[in-house]
């Protein structure tokens, strides 16, 4: 699906995505982490359609459920005791809480990560910090798309391996690891000589020299600068307004935190609308574009 928001400048993508993980890792108030949690899901089902559903079922909602349940069974602080475990330690409401909180924290921010994996390409990261910090610009260019590229490649050679009979699903338990072991042999020759081969490549193209300059497709115009504005102006309203107590919350020893207010709650309304920014972006060209079409 045409995603709009890519579209925009490198440094309004950069900073969005900087803004809103952070907020999402350090903002601990429950309103925070629903708010975060919806934008960051709609937004990758926006950009992955099934497989970001396929994912949420298969690999997060167990991850959400192991995280939420490991906590009390280990962190027995609060006041409000429901019982006690077989071991003679209390089962307190505020554990119960804080695990559910810090599961939902984790998967927002691993959703938000898919999500700037999708938009934030590597030659985004490379115009923005190459002429800053061209060397771990390239290598965090690199390590940031080793992962889709792994994955794929280990799909070709274990595909090969298979055609020569050296497949993970055939024979007894030792000959498939020993098949499994040569496919990971080959990967990891595979991964040391494609950084070796890319580092080359860019040395050779002058990557990181005085002076030198890059082409770039990339042009900062009025649209850029109405959302960077935007981001940034909100960024600051939240971050001013969590220093000033509208964004407390505590777990320990017992639940509280701000909750009413009109302080707290213009401050969950421009946490909304600032998650909510690249979905009210595609929203909004996805309008434009139906009412065009609909005029030919």
């Amino acid at each position: 699906m045409r995603d709009a928001f890519s579209s925009y400048h490198p440094a309004v993508n950069m900073l969005y995505f900087a803004l809103v993980i952070v907020f999402a890792m350090v903002f601990m108030h429950p309103v925070c982490l629903v708010l975060s949690f919806a934008c960051a899901f709609s937004y990758a089902v926006y950009l992955n359609g099934r497989r970001a559903l396929t994912f949420a079922l298969a690999g997060m909602l167990p991850m959400l459920l192991t995280a939420a349940l490991i906590n009390p069974a280990f962190n027995h602080r609060g006041g409000t005791i429901l019982g006690y475990l077989s071991s003679g330690n209390p089962l307190t409401l505020e554990s119960l809480v804080y695990g559910a909180a810090a599961a939902l924290m984790l998967v927002t921010v691993v959703s938000w990560f898919s999500c700037y994996h999708a938009v934030m390409t590597s030659d985004k990261f490379v115009y923005l910090f190459g002429r800053i910090i061209p060397a771990l610009s390239l290598a965090l260019s690199m390590a940031l798309r080793f992962v889709p590229r792994f994955r794929a490649q280990i799909k070709v050679v274990a595909r090969a391996q298979a055609c020569l009979g050296r497949g993970v699903a055939r024979g007894g338990p030792l000959r498939r690891a020993r098949h499994g072991f040569r496919i990971l042999s080959i990967m990891v020759t595979w991964a040391l000589e494609n950084a070796i081969e890319t580092a080359d490549s860019m040395k050779s193209r002058g990557y990181g020299l005085p002076g030198r300059t890059a082409f770039s497709l990339y042009r900062f115009d009025g649209r850029d600068l109405r959302a960077l504005l935007f981001l940034a102006a909100a960024g600051a309203y939240i971050i001013a307004g969590a220093a000033a107590g509208g964004l407390y919350f505590r777990y320990f020893p017992t639940l509280r935190g701000a909750w009413g207010g009109g302080h707290t709650l213009s401050l969950f309304a421009v946490y909304l609308a600032f998650g909510a920014t690249p979905l009210v972006i595609n929203i909004r060209e996805d309008r434009m574009w139906k009412a065009i079409a609909s005029k030919i």
